[in-house]
C-alpha cells in the first residue's frame, strides 16, 4: 500500500451564513492511497477523516473521467463545504484510470464491472469503514447499484446519476462498432457523457472534456475500461411484489438525469425497477449528461435532501434552491409514461425528494408545496421531480 498525504490549499467559497466553514474545509487533509485487489492496485483518495460510526462518502466515475474530472467541479463548489464538515469522502478511481497511471501491460485482463464491485469491500476494509453512502455517474453508477446488491449492508444510500441497468444491446453495439471506423474514441466517450444539444451548442465544455480525455487518461487503459462497461450485463433488478422476495436496492436511493441527458430513458427504466418507497427520481431540467458539473449547486442541495431523509445533517442549511427555483412534481408509472403538475416560486418545499420528509425509520410520505404529508400518496409508483434553473 502507497500512502501520499497533502493538504487541500484550494479554497472553497462558503455564504456568510455558515461562519466558519472555510478556514475548517481548507485544512481537510487529503490521503491517497492504492489499495490492493485480485486484479491491481485500486487508486483511492481520502479527503477528511472519517468520524466514528458514521458512513463516508463513496465516489465512483464515468468512462473518460477519473474522480478530479468528475467531482471536482461538485465537491470544489461552496455549497458542498457544509456536507464536507459531517461526512470524509472516498474517491475511488477505476483501475488504470487516475492521473499518471502506468499503462498495463500486454495481455492483462481488465476487471469486469461486477469485478470491480467485488473490489470495494476491500477498500472498507482498507479505511476501516462499516458503510459508506455512494454517488455514481455513469459507469460509476453501475458499479455502485452492483455493490449495493450484492453487500447490502455496507451501502446505506447511493445517488446514482446517469444510471442505465441493461447490457449494451446488439444494435448499440453494433452503432458503436460502425461509428468507432469514423471516430475517435474519445468521440463515442462524448457521446456517452453528454446528449446531442449539448454537443452541437456547448462548444467550449465538449472542447474541455474532449482535452481531459485526450490528455489526462492514458488511452491503452481507458479503452480497456470502456470495453468492461459495454460488456456490461443486465442487473436483473425488478420491482418487489409483497410476498416475493425481489432482487432491487434495499437500501434509499436517489435517481438523478439532466433532461438532455442521453441517459434520460435508461435512468426512467431502473427507476420503474426499484421500490418506490425507497426510491426518489430527480429529472433536473435545463440541465445536460453531467449535473455535478452544469448545476453543482442544485446537485449538491438535492444530496442535502436525501442524507437528511436518511438521519443525517437534520440541521442542514437549505440556501441555494430557496433563492431561485421552480419546482415540478412528477410521478412515474410502471411503463415510464410522465404525468407533470407544475408548481411556481415559491411553493417549493421538500417535495423534490421524498427522502427529505423522512426519519431513519424510512416512511414513504411524500411533502407537499405547503409542507404538510400527503398520506394518501400512491404507494405503487415512484416519486419524481423536475427542477428547473
Amino acid at each position: 500500500m502507497d500512502e501520499i498525504q497533502v493538504v487541500e490549499s484550494k479554497p472553497l467559497l462558503v455564504d456568510r451564513e455558515l461562519p466558519g466553514l472555510r478556514e475548517a474545509v481548507q485544512q481537510l487533509v487529503v490521503k491517497e492511497h492504492d489499495v490492493e485487489t485480485p486484479h491491481g492496485r485500486l487508486h483511492c483518495t481520502m479527503k477528511g477523516a472519517p468520524k466514528g460510526d458514521r458512513p463516508v462518502i463513496l465516489t465512483f466515475h464515468d468512462i473518460g473521467l477519473n474522480h478530479k474530472t468528475c467531482w471536482d467541479p461538485l465537491f470544489d463548489h461552496e455549497d458542498m463545504a457544509e456536507i464536507m464538515q459531517h461526512f470524509a469522502v472516498c474517491h475511488v478511481d477505476a483501475l488504470g484510470q487516475h492521473e499518471g497511471a502506468n499503462t498495463f501491460s500486454t495481455g492483462y485482463e481488465y476487471p469486469s464491472m461486477d469485478q470491480l464491485a467485488e473490489s470495494l469491500p476491500l477498500v472498507l476494509k482498507h479505511f476501516g469503514l462499516k458503510s459508506v453512502i455512494g454517488m455514481g455517474i455513469g459507469a460509476g453508477a453501475y458499479v455502485l447499484t452492483r455493490f449495493a446488491l450484492d453487500f447490502p449492508n455496507m451501502m446505506e444510500g447511493v445517488m446514482l446519476i446517469n444510471i442505465n441497468p441493461c447490457a449494451e444491446g446488439w444494435m448499440d453495439w453494433a452503432a458503436h462498432k460502425i461509428s468507432g471506423w469514423t471516430h475517435a474514441e474519445p468521440d463515442m466517450i462524448i457521446s456517452h457523457l453528454y446528449g446531442k444539444e449539448e454537443i452541437h451548442h456547448n462548444h467550449d465544455l465538449i472542447a474541455r472534456y474532449r482535452y481531459y480525455i485526450m490528455n489526462n487518461m492514458n488511452q491503452f487503459n481507458l479503452h480497456l475500461f470502456v470495453k468492461a462497461y459495454e460488456s456490461r450485463r443486465d442487473l436483473d433488478i425488478e420491482r418487489p411484489v409483497p410476498g416475493i422476495n425481489a432482487r432491487t436496492l434495499k437500501c434509499p436511493s436517489l435517481l438523478v438525469v439532466g433532461d438532455s441527458s442521453p441517459a434520460v430513458d435508461a435512468v426512467v427504466e431502473c427507476n420503474t425497477k426499484l421500490d418506490p418507497t425507497k426510491t426518489t427520481l430527480l429529472k433536473m431540467a435545463d440541465c445536460g449528461g453531467m449535473p455535478q458539473v452544469d448545476q453543482p449547486g442544485k446537485l449538491t442541495e438535492a444530496f442535502k435532501y436525501f442524507i437528511q431523509g436518511m438521519g443525517y445533517m437534520p440541521a442542514a442549511s437549505m440556501t441555494r434552491l430557496a433563492r431561485s427555483r421552480t419546482a415540478s412534481g412528477s410521478s412515474i408509472t410502471s411503463d415510464g409514461n410522465r404525468s407533470r403538475s407544475h408548481t411556481h416560486d415559491g411553493n417549493r418545499s421538500r417535495s423534490h425528494t421524498n427522502e427529505g420528509s423522512r426519519s431513519r425509520s424510512h416512511t414513504n410520505e411524500h411533502s407537499r408545496a405547503d409542507g404538510t404529508a400527503n398520506s394518501n400518496a400512491d404507494q405503487s409508483v415512484p416519486k419524481s421531480t423536475e427542477v428547473s434553473c
